[in-house]
């Protein structure tokens, strides 16, 4: 069992950058692949962008690509997921799960077994 513990949001104006961060506790860190998702106020929880155990994989959701930039720090049991040119379409809370094994492949929800609290991003001017 893994857990998760996100930070680094909070309110930026559109055009800024926020670096959030999800930092492991429990198993071997390096044997989960480790999924972004976010949810807006009453919508559904959406794909962000997904890395690989060993970092050197990633994926994108068409809106962020070029934008969001995700990575991993192994020995510090941490994923980052850098947010650059923030839109307010962008407002959301930001989630980090783990997957021991992909059932439905990196951007499927249920392809992951352990989720943090989240941590609120507001874009707004």
């Amino acid at each position: 069992q893994v857990q998760l513990v996100e930070s680094g949001g909070g309110l930026v104006q559109p055009g800024g950058s926020l670096r959030l961060s999800c930092v492991a506790s429990g198993r071997a860190f390096n044997n989960y692949r480790i999924g972004w998702f976010r949810q807006a106020p009453g919508k559904e929880r959406d794909f962000v962008a997904a890395i690989t155990r060993n970092g050197f994989g990633t994926y994108y959701a068409d809106s962020v690509k070029g934008r969001f930039t995700i990575s991993r720090d192994n020995p510090k049991n941490t994923v980052y997921l850098q947010t650059n040119s923030l839109k307010s379409e962008d407002t959301a809370v930001y989630y980090c799960a783990a997957a021991e094994k992909l059932s439905g492949g990196y951007s499927s929800i249920s392809s992951y077994d352990y989720w943090g609290q989240g941590t609120q991003v507001t874009v707004s001017s």
